[in-house]
């Protein structure tokens, strides 16, 4: 027994002075008259808290929890009521009397603390399981604390401290139960059902917290006006505004919906009045399709949104009311689709006192609280429990090209052609969905007669200095061999072939998703694709729909009753986690059979312990409009802040506007431009300068089609910006794939809220529309139409530069900077060290021109340059490079430090060329680099 271990057990045995605790080898268990509560010491700084209303507690099976080692020096006493548990770093305290805890750091500084009788437990019985309902509440004790994390959500919100979101797998939404605190703290969530944080509650609808008044002023509905495209009309009274999913056993018909309505091409209006029961301000959710806009009283509160009938979106605002006050409330509906979807409702006003977790359905209360001295110190805690982040293979991070679908193998191979030809640099071509014949989703076969041969193509590709990543959906027609063997052993989710429903492929095809939930069912799914994909060389894998999405646009209750149950129990206990256990399938079946070669997998849900399977996420279906883009900026902050650091998005928006599509037609058949034509080619500009600073760099949808050239003629400074940022992503890689190494080795984070970085500058906490990209690199993107400057916000503790320019930018705080059509701001921090490396076409070029190495005068900098051979599992075993850069900014030099590591195929001797960038100007220089320690003054 180690030594510090065997100290512990004495303390503990020694402090246990009070009946209503008892000691253990990792913590401690207080008793009270409701419940027990367990602390459960992982290091210094994680403290893992449990509380059940059973007379035990529920045995360890953490689908999210690695193994931790339980060797961490603690002890525990007992001071007038409470039990004192205490680390290096950390101290927990439970009352005795009612099992709240506090947190406090080394100095006794509150972190965070429960409230008493904050903690709810509810029975719940689903399917034979037992569990609980449960809701553990906590003191907003810090005024401008900022809470970050829940993963990646569409409604714009950055700061969760004071707003709610409810945790559930949807396209276009990923619920990651994890949240980091600019106060020092991270709480981990160890639930798989629907969570919510802040209300425990649902929106309710606004008949319940509102009166409403019809367009005569009857009490009790507002009035709805439907006119179809031909003049009919309906008016009824509306008691709710609910026309939000499907219903079942009748998925043709929303909810709430008329009948006999054809809503396509309609006009609708919702309106009357609403009088408030409560003085303050009201939260509000909107769920959208088609084109809707709000007013209430003279205001706009939702400003014209549009969202693809099929993947409908929620969008939050808020709204002050007076007790009594009537208000005059529209909402106009323009849908664009047979079937449509609209809702409004509304939480009534509450203390903004607490902070707080609810789960459906758990076998007790489950938290892991992380310490740190930063932000990313917590997110490092968070990997610690979790597990680490793999370095994506380097081609990874260059440039990917996808449509919807290429339809054809000569679709493919002509398209990564003409990027050669071209000069763009491209590292990566998709091929998605429909790939096999139209009856045979799941057969992981081509449909020969459009893909010929699928391994000459994956040659070709191969060939052409490129990679491959082929879409397998978890997804399987009851008509293949795949779903029979799935079937034949108890192992496909049955809800979806006993209700009949069937896809929007061709006339309808039936079929369902394989239960990832049991371990011998991910093998299986490997094996299939192991047998038919591997032989063809793919070297990335697409898990689309991984939520999973059995089907859309239902309400929970029948999502869950779709993948219920799950090898492990109720998809009530179970509902999100899907997307980490198929991960798991993918990246443990590639290891197991191809040691040394890189997994790369893309998923469009996600979950906490993702990145330990080499897995990125998307952001999903999204829409082109302006809205979205900005969404997508909090969307990836928040993601990144979630502990998981590969995100991407579909650059332009995957579901496309029909004014976009007619535009995109009217050019290609006669070359016709127009207004929409030029909004299209401007906002894919404005979004592929965006996602060249995103983790992943990728354009992804529907028609119009992505390709550079297909957006606009070269002749265009929309071609030409594009082009320019797609060869600056490739210039910044040395830069960003250390990034890539740090945030393996250092759990780093590459994309970065401003408030990592500048956690005291307190406006920074609910800064939304730029960041950092490392440590170096400040990305302000341009969102508005037409918009040719922008105010950016610029942390005075540092020096910032233009990057373009290499110019000081003058000023602190919001400064107001140029953004011409084909350039977004981007500035760099003095103290920047960015080694960059040569114009490349891929990055399996090796160039041998020197490196780049821009020092930013200013303040002091340092930077870890990393190398290895960008494929394979090497640098595990610790075959890679680092090569130490610090700048001493009063002496003015750059140390490049001895060489670190090496790997086959490495450059022993390298030029390296210095720019120098200081106020006054910049100077550049080549120095010859052996590996050795060289101090060169600037």
């Amino acid at each position: 027994m180690p030594r510090l271990l065997l100290l512990s057990l004495i303390s503990l045995v020694l402090s246990a002075q009070a009946a209503n605790y008892n000691t253990l080898p990792n913590g401690v268990v207080v008793r009270t008259a409701e419940n027990m509560v367990r602390l459960q010491v992982v290091s210094s700084d994680i403290i893992r808290v449990s509380a059940t209303a059973n007379v035990s507690f529920a045995a360890d099976a953490s689908l999210v929890v690695l193994p931790q080692k339980d060797d961490t020096f603690f002890s525990v006493s007992h001071e007038g009521s409470d039990v004192v548990l205490r680390t290096a770093t950390l101290q927990a305290t439970i009352d005795s009397q009612t099992g709240a805890v506090t947190f406090r750091d080394s100095n006794g500084r509150v972190l965070l603390q429960e409230i008493e009788g904050g903690r709810t437990f509810t029975p719940i019985t689903v399917e034979g399981t037992r569990g609980y309902t449960v809701q553990q509440r906590f003191h907003s004790l810090h005024a401008d604390e900022g809470i970050y994390g829940l993963g990646q959500h569409q409604a714009n919100e950055f700061n969760y401290r004071d707003k709610n979101e409810e945790l559930f797998q949807y396209n276009t939404k990923v619920s990651v139960p994890f949240v980091v605190s600019t106060e020092g703290y991270g709480l981990l969530w160890d639930s798989y059902s629907l969570c919510r944080w802040g209300r425990s509650e649902d929106y309710n609808q606004l008949g319940d917290i509102f009166k409403l008044y019809d367009k005569g002023g009857t009490e009790g509905a507002l009035t709805g006006t439907y006119t179809q495209a031909d003049g009919k009309q309906i008016v009824r009274r509306e008691q709710k505004i609910y026309f939000e999913h499907l219903i079942k056993g009748d998925l043709d018909h929303v909810v709430n919906a008329p009948r006999d309505f054809k809503f396509n091409n309609s006009r609708v209006a919702y309106e009357g009045e609403i009088e408030a029961m409560h003085d303050g301000v009201h939260e509000f959710i909107h769920y959208y399709s088609g084109y809707q806009r709000i007013i209430i009283g003279d205001s706009v509160v939702v400003d014209t949104r549009w969202r693809t009938a099929w993947n409908p979106n929620s969008y939050k605002f808020s709204y002050s009311f007076r007790r009594g006050e009537r208000l005059p409330i529209r909402i106009e509906w323009e849908p664009n689709g047979a079937v449509a979807y609209c809702g409004l409702r509304a939480y009534a006003p509450a203390p903004k006192d607490e902070l707080s977790w609810w789960g459906e359905m758990q076998d007790m209360i489950d938290y892991y609280f992380i310490h740190g001295s930063s932000m990313d110190d917590v997110i490092g805690g968070y990997r610690q429990l979790t597990g680490r982040a793999q370095i994506m293979p380097r081609w990874a991070m260059g440039y990917w090209q996808s449509r919807e679908r290429y339809n054809t193998q000569e679709e493919v191979l002509s398209v990564l052609n003409e990027f050669r030809r071209r000069e763009i640099p491209i590292d990566n071509i998709v091929i998605d969905w429909l790939h096999w014949r139209q009856d045979g989703w799941g057969s992981h076969e081509f449909d020969l007669t459009r893909f010929p041969n699928p391994k000459q193509m994956v040659d070709s590709i191969h060939a052409m200095n490129a990679r491959v990543m082929i879409s397998v959906w978890p997804k399987f027609y009851t008509t293949t061999e795949h779903y029979r063997e799935f079937d034949s052993r108890g192992w496909m989710y049955q809800g979806a072939i006993r209700d009949s429903i069937r896809d929007w492929v061709g006339p309808g095809y039936m079929g369902s998703f394989y239960d990832a939930y049991n371990a011998e069912a991910r093998q299986l799914f490997w094996q299939q694709i192991a047998d038919h994909y591997l032989p063809l060389g793919f070297d990335a894998w697409w898990m689309d729909a991984s939520e999973p999405n059995i089907r859309d646009c239902t309400d929970i209750e029948y999502r869950k009753e779709l993948m219920t149950p799950t090898a492990l129990g109720p998809a009530a206990k179970y509902f999100n986690a899907y997307a980490l256990m198929n991960a798991d399938a993918i990246y443990n079946g590639q290891r197991s059979v191809d040691h040394n070669r890189r997994v790369f997998l893309l998923t469009r849900s996600g979950f906490a312990g993702l990145q330990r399977y080499s897995t990125a996420t998307w952001s999903g279906d999204i829409a082109t409009r302006w809205e979205d883009m900005e969404a997508q900026i909090a969307a990836g902050l928040n993601f990144a802040m979630s502990g998981i650091p590969y995100w991407t998005m579909d650059i332009g928006g995957f579901c496309v506007e029909d004014r976009y599509y007619k535009a995109g037609q009217e050019f290609a058949k006669h070359g016709t431009n127009s207004a929409d034509l030029d909004e299209w080619r401007e906002l894919n500009t404005r979004w592929y300068q965006f996602g060249a600073f995103a983790p992943l760099f990728r354009a992804h949808g529907q028609y119009p089609y992505r390709e550079v050239w297909n957006i606009a003629p070269d002749t265009t400074v929309t071609y030409q910006s594009i082009a320019y940022y797609t060869r600056l992503r490739y210039l910044l890689m040395p830069y960003i794939y250390s990034l890539a190494a740090m945030t393996h080795f250092d759990d780093y984070t590459i994309m970065r809220p401003m408030v990592m970085d500048f956690t005291s500058d307190i406006p920074t906490r609910n800064l939304k529309d730029q960041y950092m990209f490392g440590p170096s690199l400040l990305v302000a993107p341009v969102y508005r139409y037409g918009q040719r400057q922008r105010d950016v916000y610029l942390p005075a503790e540092a020096t910032w530069y233009d990057y373009y320019t290499n110019k000081v930018v003058e000023g602190n705080g919001y400064v107001t900077i140029d953004a011409p059509y084909e350039r977004m701001p981007l500035l760099v921090r003095s103290g920047a060290i960015i080694p960059m490396g040569d114009y490349v076409q891929h990055t399996a070029h090796r160039s041998n021109a020197p490196i780049t190495i821009a020092v930013y005068a200013g303040a002091d900098g340092h930077f870890n340059l990393y190398d290895d051979e960008g494929t394979n599992y090497d640098y595990e075993r610790g075959h890679y490079t680092i090569i130490p850069l610090h700048y001493d900014d009063q002496k003015q030099t750059l140390t490049i430090g001895n060489r670190q590591g090496s790997f086959v195929g490495m450059h022993t001797e390298m030029d390296i060329r210095i720019t120098y960038i200081t106020p006054q100007g910049t100077e550049g220089r080549v120095v010859r680099y052996d590996g050795k320690q060289t101090t060169i003054q600037l």
